[in-house]
Parts: C-alpha cells; structure tokens; sequence
C-alpha cells in the first residue's frame, strides 16, 4: 500500500490565516505550480477548490457509460468502497463514509482527486486509470 507522496508540495501551496491577503506571498506560491509532481506517470494538475485535493490527469477522456461506471463500482468494492454519483463519481469508504476520489469528466481532459492521507491512494490511482480507460477495439 502506498500514499501519495504529494503531501508535502500541496501543503506549499496552501496559505494559513496570516497569509491569505498577501499577495507577493501568493505569488512565491504560484510558482511552485510551474514544476509539478507526477503520480504512477500521471501529472498533478489542481487542487480541489473546497476540499484541497491534488488532482491526476488521466491519460485520456471520459464518457460514462455501464460499461464504466460498473469498473467503477468493481474498482471501489475492491477498496472497500461505494460510489457517490453526484454531479461526478465519488469513492467514499463503506466504513464512516469518508471521500478518497472523485472522478471529474470533461470534454478535453479527465481527472481523478484523491485524499492526500488515504494509505492506498497511489494503488487507488493505478486502479482507476487501468479500468476506466477506453476498451480495445475487438479483433
């Protein structure tokens, strides 16, 4: 089981209390994002607004459909997990219900936000990747 090993650089990016007001504080900030940290060859591309999670790009789109959403669900069991279907899919734990993922589709690109603290969260990642991903053509 591995974490993230993206906690640190997304705690760099947040401001505490004293800071929030400081503009050139903000700005130091920002230019860690010019370098970011890849995951399993994934690059982190955001945060979530509320919620701080780092975000992977996934190496292609999305376009729900059963096929898909039931991997999903295969890929959540495993991680003794339910999906959430929001505005998004969210993997929450079947034990006190925490969220560790979402999956956010978009039209030009998919992401996956994971809990920076989740112990299997790099494993998680992989999972999500290599069963959301478009099927082969059949031969």
């Amino acid at each position: 089981m591995t974490k993230l090993n993206v906690g640190p650089y997304v705690a760099s990016l947040k401001a505490g209390p004293t800071l929030v007001r400081d503009r050139q504080a903000f700005l130091e900030r920002a230019r860690l994002r010019d370098e970011v940290p890849t995951v399993a060859g994934m690059p982190l591309v955001g945060l979530g607004g509320s919620c701080g999670k780092p975000a992977f790009l996934l190496p292609y789109l999305i376009r729900w459909s059963d096929r898909n959403t039931l991997a999903l669900e295969e890929v959540a069991a495993e991680f003794g997990c339910f999906v959430e279907y929001g505005a998004y899919p969210h993997l929450k734990l079947e034990d006190g219900g925490q969220e560790v993922a979402a999956v956010q589709d978009w039209s030009h690109m998919a992401m996956v936000f994971l809990r920076p603290g989740y112990e299997r969260g790099q494993e998680l990642l992989v999972r999500l990747r290599d069963a959301l991903g478009p099927t082969p053509p059949e031969a």
